[in-house]
């Protein structure tokens, strides 16, 4: 079993909601940002890494009727699933390490929120960054530990981003329009400083 898919099957079996950092009980930043293009509702909204958020019902809740959730945990895409119960059928749901993502149609929007900074590795970044090129129509939208951020998640090593070292990586297809510091209170009240960056698909 893929190693990293087996960490965090076992983080999403082990953990509650409130035992895990990331847990927000509305995504302002996300909606903010996504929010921020005034794209219809019927926009192709992919969540990657979005794992058991909150993002999903939000969106639901606002109306959006076209969005996929990605995930490496199929654990986490259950609970999801079993929390939004009959809306769950609303989105597809997919489940795969984004290193073996190969989409299938393009997407107007791209949001994630820190699952791009779990990748360390030069040729990782560089095919997430293909992916996004190839197939994000948009608008991005990225969430990743800013360089006064914790080094770590849930154990595992990240790689942490200014608003200039984001910029730089997507500036081939896409113009940066707003980077802001966002700190992050955990569920058990320590402090997670975050850049949010909003990108614009050049003509």
């Amino acid at each position: 079993m893929n190693t990293s898919k087996q960490h965090w099957d076992q983080v999403f079996t082990t953990k509650s909601p409130q035992e895990v950092s990331w847990t927000q009980e509305y995504p302002t930043p996300s909606m903010d940002l996504i929010q921020g293009f005034n794209l219809p509702k019927s926009t192709a909204i992919i969540d990657i890494g979005g794992g058991d958020s909150l993002l999903v019902d939000t969106l639901l809740t606002k109306g959006y009727t076209n969005i996929t959730v990605l995930d490496i945990s199929k654990k986490a895409l259950d609970r999801a699933q079993n929390r939004l119960g009959e809306k769950a059928k609303k989105v597809e749901w997919i489940v795969s390490d984004i290193n073996d993502f190969k989409p299938t149609k393009k997407y107007d929007l791209w949001h994630d929120r820190a699952a791009f900074h779990f990748l360390t590795q030069k040729e990782d970044i560089v095919r997430y960054t293909k992916t996004v090129n190839g197939f994000v129509s948009k608008a991005l939208v990225i969430g990743t530990f800013s360089k006064e951020g914790p080094q770590k998640c849930s154990g595992l090593p990240i790689t942490q981003y200014s608003c200039g070292s984001l910029s730089e990586n997507f500036e081939e297809q896409f113009n940066l329009l707003e980077c802001r510091a966002e700190e992050h209170t955990t569920p058990f009240d320590t402090l997670q400083n975050f850049t949010f960056s909003q990108f614009l698909r050049k003509k």
